[in-house]
């Protein structure tokens, strides 16, 4: 062995001369030799992976361990042991997990499981009578964002350890039999969006640690046996000093409160409306009707996040839209000279959103809702300008709150000619542009249907009305109050006017809408579709699923 140790330091020595004849013939048996070992090992360790994935998947034993372990390297992370740990912890009587199994190294195509660049981000098995518990492994999935068991057999706790996949976005375990505690470490999901389970038998109090989770939009615990004060389903509260903490800009002011823009430490932004005083003190009539708002989820609608009240303070926070509204952006800002028109593309989108968003308030919200308040300064534009509507509710809300709801009696334009009107159009004998005069109550605001003035009870037709009106400014890029000679008309008015005296079109269009030119057919159609909508009779304005039905139509039309 001396003899070989020394040819081995010999070959690893850079500075030794090179050796001949009968040394260097034993040195490359050497070679030889310890290369044929190091072979004979690997082929030993592939022929026992390959031994171990024949063997049944869910059979718990040694063998398995070794196997999972073989299968986690090609996903990195220790995934497919993770995935594997799961099955064995479960009865499978449907067969889902049929294809988890160790001879597949790549577990990002197994059912269920959703990857991103060879990563789990997703485990979605509803509604598969999959019966047994959730084992502590899952939570080494570091890339988890979404988790799916709805409606299965599942019970007992669920595992610290979970909470360790800090990347959590959604956790739905609603409709099993899990029970015992919820851990305090729910609260490290600094990134979970939604948070379902209902239907268990979760027991105790539940954390305060979840109001650590700013992001969460929805939450659902109803149906279990949790004791003392419950955040409330639908979305949590925010804590008053972690908004007070938050930076905070004034967005708007109106007769129902301030809304501010609230920036938290971790970027978060949010919209936040301070409801002015009120004497009344409703506060579970308060809960329940912002409950029901807040379940509402919508790409079109705004969400409503959480709430606040206290006998001093009474908050409504939103999801905040970056976009400004609707009524900047078809008639710009007061005190700013630039102003970028909206394309006829661009304004047939926004149509399109918000009749997408009416049709879930009329038709598939939790009660069916009527807005009661449409107008462009409440349709707020998301990033890529998608139109979200928001204060629904607001009226009732500020009601119950204690705060009355004054009508609109003034016309809703900006105080003072628009820097970029005089370039807009030219002002005529009988027209003026913005003014300030105030109007007669039984116009209303210029969106209201005429017979909202009249009926205490709020009609989906009212929001039918009010978006034909919306539909009328966006083609006309006019206020919804136009001046004519010594008298104010509604934009409705003023429309059915020019058609009674044969204006040409041109002198109705928004002027930045004539680069359009090869869209008039498609414009006109539009037009019919608003005066439809702001028909005098309300049984005869459509609904607006048929109005959105016909927008399509329109564009499978033109494109």
């Amino acid at each position: 062995m001396g003899r070989v140790w020394k040819e081995v330091q010999i070959i690893g020595h850079e500075s030794s001369s090179a050796i001949y004849g009968e040394d260097s013939f034993k040195r490359l048996i050497l070679v030889l030799w310890a290369t044929f070992v190091t072979l004979s090992l690997l082929a030993a360790i592939i022929f026992f992976c390959a031994d171990a994935a024949t063997k049944d998947s869910n059979k718990p034993s040694a063998a398995n361990d070794h196997s999972s372990a073989c299968a986690a390297a090609g996903c990195g992370g220790g995934c497919g042991s993770a995935l594997l740990s799961l099955k064995q912890s479960l009865t499978d009587p449907e067969g889902f997990l049929s294809n988890w199994n160790y001879s597949d190294s790549n577990p990002c195509s197994w059912n269920g499981v959703t990857c991103n660049f060879l990563k789990v981000i997703s485990i979605s098995i509803p509604k598969s009578k999959l019966h047994g518990s959730l084992p502590s492994s899952l939570g080494s999935l570091s890339q988890l964002r979404h988790v799916n068991f709805r409606s299965n057999n599942l019970f007992g706790s669920i595992p610290t350890e979970l909470f360790q996949a800090l990347k959590l976005q959604s956790l739905v375990l609603y409709d099993n039999s899990f029970s015992g505690y919820v851990p305090n470490e729910i609260g490290n999901l600094r990134y979970i969006q939604t948070l379902d389970l209902s239907q268990n038998f979760f027991n105790g109090s539940f954390p305060n640690a979840i109001f650590s989770c700013k992001r969460l939009q929805f939450l659902d615990l109803s149906e279990n046996n949790f004791t003392g004060s419950l955040p409330n389903n639908g979305f949590v509260g925010f804590d008053l000093d972690e908004l007070l903490k938050a930076s905070a800009f004034v967005l708007g002011k109106s007769g129902i409160g301030i809304v501010y823009k609230v920036v938290f430490e971790d970027g978060l932004t949010l919209a936040v409306r301070r409801l002015e005083e009120g004497g009344s003190q409703r506060l579970k009539e308060f809960q329940n009707e912002v409950e029901t708002i807040g379940k509402m989820r919508h790409p079109n609608v705004v969400t409503l996040r959480a709430y606040y009240w206290s006998i001093d303070e009474k908050l409504l926070i939103y999801d905040f839209v970056p976009n400004g509204s609707l009524a900047s952006a078809i008639h710009g800002k007061a005190g700013l000279v630039t102003f970028t028109p909206l394309s006829w593309s661009m304004r047939l989108k926004i149509m399109k959103g918000i009749a997408k968003g009416l049709v879930y308030l009329h038709e598939f919200s939790p009660k069916k809702f009527v807005h009661g308040d449409l107008k462009p300064s409440n349709i707020l534009l998301g990033q890529n300008m998608e139109p979200c509507i928001s204060d629904f509710g607001l009226g009732r809300l500020a009601n119950i709150a204690g705060l009355g709801r004054p009508m609109t009696v003034q016309s809703n334009r900006v105080a003072a000619e628009k820097p970029h009107e005089k370039h807009k159009r030219a002002s005529s004998s009988s027209e003026v542009g913005a003014s300030t005069t105030t109007i007669s109550s039984t116009l209303g605001n210029g969106y209201r249907a005429p017979e909202s003035l009249k009926v205490m009870k709020p009609s989906q037709k009212w929001d039918v009305y009010s978006y034909g009106v919306i539909l009328l400014e966006m083609i006309t890029g006019r206020l919804p109050l136009v001046q004519v000679n010594n008298f104010e008309m509604d934009l409705v008015q003023w429309i059915q006017f020019s058609i009674e005296e044969k204006k040409p079109f041109k002198d109705v269009l928004d002027p930045y809408l004539a680069q359009d030119a090869d869209r008039e057919d498609e414009i006109v159609s539009v037009l019919k579709m608003a005066m439809a909508c702001v028909h005098g009779s309300p049984e005869k304005r459509p609904a607006m699923r048929h109005v959105l039905e016909g927008l399509h139509r329109l564009s499978v039309s033109y494109d």
